[in-house]
């Protein structure tokens, strides 16, 4: 069977729960190959982001292009992208390369609260980057920036994918952590909605979910699946590694990307 192939483009996070390195993680722990293009490193740990520095476009654009050059990719996700020349090259790099299978999650504040998306790049993201994707997967506080509404409930949630559907993607998933009810994610293909429901889990634990959740899905559309079923499972995974999540440090920790070869090794009890 051939190996499945994915990339992500994003920052690289020097704690390890999210970024480049929860993606990688995650492409592994599902069974892909994941490559990685870095548009930023960061200065982070638990408690928060410290210092951002950014790539130049042109070495961006080479670490795409020598990729696409040698490899077939099967999906690609996209991360962490701060500034409006770094969010056109990627832009362009894949449509020249025919990328398919594109994930972007807006990563746009940091958990601590950290801009990480220039305030003058975000409407450059929305015009190059949403009208590529596959899926988009804001968070509420990411959903309210881009339709500038405020979502406090399920319908809400229904008319933001509805609105950022309109900006261009195949697919939204609002996700709704950042609400008080259940966990619950809202899939809209422009026509049907699709809702995503999860156990709340009592942890502060959740540095990266949402990498982590957007590089699940990219892993399933590379192995094959359609995006309600990518979806779907992807919920499956950061459900369980967020049960199974880490207290490291501080602050918040990572989810539990490897919890079942853990389980499997016996770190873990069932």
């Amino acid at each position: 069977m051939k190996t499945k192939v994915v990339l992500t483009i994003a920052g690289s996070d020097s704690c390890g729960g999210a970024g480049i390195q929860a993606d990688l993680k995650t492409f592994s722990a599902l069974g892909t190959y994941g490559m990685s293009v870095i548009t930023a490193v960061t200065a982070q740990n638990t408690t928060g982001v410290v210092d951002v520095r950014e790539m130049d476009e042109a070495i961006v654009k080479n670490q795409i292009d020598c990729l696409f050059a040698d490899i077939e990719i099967d999906a690609v996700k996209i991360g962490m992208v701060s500034s409006t020349e770094i969010i056109n090259v990627i832009a362009a790099c894949l449509k020249k390369n025919k990328a398919v299978n594109i994930v972007v999650d807006p990563v746009m504040v940091s958990k601590s609260g950290y801009e990480l998306l220039r305030p003058e790049a975000k409407e450059e993201l929305l015009k190059a980057l949403l009208p590529i994707a596959a899926v988009v997967t804001p968070n509420i506080p990411e959903a309210e920036l881009i339709t500038n509404e405020k979502i406090e409930n399920l319908a809400q949630m229904e008319k933001a994918a509805r609105s950022i559907y309109e900006l261009g993607p195949a697919c939204v998933v609002v996700k709704g952590g950042h609400l008080t009810q259940d966990a619950i994610d809202v899939l809209f293909d422009g026509s049907n909605f699709k809702y995503l429901r999860g156990t709340r889990v009592a942890t502060k634990n959740t540095h990266g979910t949402g990498c982590t959740f957007s590089s699940a899905i990219t892993a399933h559309l590379a192995r094959g699946y359609a995006v309600p079923e990518a979806v779907t499972l992807a919920k499956d995974y950061i459900n369980g590694a967020i049960l199974n999540s880490i207290a490291l440090g501080h602050g918040f920790g990572p989810t539990g990307h490897f919890y079942d070869l853990y389980r499997k090794a016996g770190v873990f009890n069932d």
